[in-house]
């Protein structure tokens, strides 16, 4: 049954207007505990951010994929290569950018030498591309077949790596195996160590996000707007965080290693949240501004996570002399830096508010691109 499904597109949307509340702080020092990771074990609502987006891309992947199947093999094989690796590339053009930077005073080129190769889109094209072959391939039961093995699989390498301490971040046997592959100048060093979140061995279980999220979209379009489809969506969600639950006790609930009690866990508020968007906008069709807004955001949103994430590194190349410091050496800022610095941190003694409304301020300023492209019809599809 092919229907239309508005709350997919308020979902991811909402999705993508949280990415960016998290990502543009006006100060990283200064944060409300909920819009921050968990240290290690555990999850936040910022930690939800990624594996909801991985699920809205197996629900669009649920869309298209009757049509890949229409088309045969070398179809599915072209676009589905074809969008892995250009957002793939989108993702090194990302962490490459803006290819200068300031060094003593003068603008010096970035060498690919100390260029981090992996990060959230190259996460996002690899678990796309995996999940595609495992659905396109192995079908239906044949993918949640090959899902429960890669998390049950991926439990037992933790474990069996390390007996003594599979969990810590240095105990975590895919660290050394990333850095065999990719080089340690090519990867994250944010947590005062050579680690990277989106690391090559932690990505079985976020593969199986985006199965989960196809399995999901699959199930709606089946069943159609019915009362059966969402209980059972609700019990199945329910069902799924109380086994994240769970298995917490033995392997911990961990984004930055992406643990298989993660990818459960998170999956089943996923698909609560989701339920939850449904009955409110398809059943009862309380829709209104509130819905509109995410919606623009979900419409353009691999657009709009770039723009974000490249458009406060440009401006940072032109510098605004703001005041000497206490040795008299000039403070540069930018366009986004003066307004957090001369505005928002004046907006109360308790620096997270000020903070806050910076990233609350991003979010109106990124939707208005989004909005005005939504009105000129313009979509950015890779």
């Amino acid at each position: 049954m092919n229907q239309r499904y508005f709350s997919l597109d308020v979902f991811r949307g909402a999705t993508v207007a949280l990415m960016i509340l998290v990502n543009n702080p006006g100060s990283w020092a200064h944060i409300f505990p909920p819009l921050e990771h968990a240290k290690w074990h555990g999850c936040t609502p910022t930690d939800l951010v990624f594996p909801f987006f991985l699920f809205a891309v197996g629900n669009a992947m649920a869309f298209v994929m009757p049509r890949f199947e229409e088309k045969g093999t070398a179809f599915f094989f072209k676009k589905v290569i074809k969008r892995t690796l250009l957002i793939f590339a989108i993702g090194i053009f990302l962490n490459w950018s803006p290819f200068v930077k300031w060094d003593n005073n003068q603008l010096v080129f970035k060498t690919w030498e100390n260029i981090r190769i992996l990060g959230v889109l190259q996460r996002i094209a690899i678990c796309y591309f995996f999940a595609s072959i495992a659905v396109f391939f192995l079908k239906t039961r044949g993918a949640f077949v090959f899902s429960a093995v890669l998390l049950l699989a991926y439990w037992m390498l933790c474990w069996f790596s390390n007996p003594a301490d599979p969990y810590s971040i240095n105990g975590f046997f895919g660290t050394q195996l990333d850095i065999n592959l990719l080089g340690a100048n090519h990867m994250y060093k944010g947590e005062g160590l050579t680690f990277d979140p989106e690391g090559l061995m932690s990505t079985p279980a976020a593969i199986v996000q985006v199965i989960f999220g196809f399995f999901v979209g699959q199930y709606i379009q089946q069943k159609g707007k019915s009362y059966e489809m969402l209980s059972n969506l609700f019990m199945a969600g329910i069902v799924l965080v109380l086994t994240g639950y769970c298995w917490d006790m033995v392997m911990p609930i961990n984004k930055k290693i992406w643990t298989s009690s993660y990818t459960i866990y998170t999956t089943g508020l996923a698909i609560i949240t989701l339920a939850t968007l449904i009955y409110w906008i398809e059943f009862k069709e309380v829709k209104g501004a509130w819905s509109k807004f995410f919606d623009v955001f979900g419409k353009n949103p691999l657009f709009i996570f770039v723009l974000s994430g490249f458009l406060p590194r440009a401006l940072a190349l032109l510098r605004i002399n703001d005041h000497l410091d206490a040795k008299g050496k000039p403070v540069y800022l930018s366009a986004f830096g003066w307004f957090y610095e001369h505005v928002c941190k004046n907006i109360s003694n308790d620096l997270r508010v000020g903070s806050l409304v910076y990233a609350l301020v991003m979010i109106a300023f990124y939707w208005l691109i989004v909005y005005w492209m939504d009105k000129k019809k313009i979509y950015v599809k890779v």
